[in-house]
């Protein structure tokens, strides 16, 4: 089994440029308190990243 984490969004994409919108939509973000498990891979670790002060890392699974 693929180890996964959990990824909520604390922080709005208003007022935010583009590049960082765009990287919340990637990680399938885009509303307040969102949650989505997903890989946990170098690529999806780099997103979140970019924009700790939109994201937070609630659960690592496996």
């Amino acid at each position: 089994m693929a180890k996964t984490i959990v990824v909520k969004q604390i922080g709005s994409p208003i007022r935010r440029p583009a590049i960082q919108r765009e990287t919340l939509k990637g990680l399938g973000l885009n509303k307040m308190n969102r949650t989505r498990e997903l890989e946990d891979t170098p690529s999806i670790r780099g997103m979140v990243a970019k924009i700790p002060h939109l994201v937070t890392i609630i659960e690592e699974r496996g």
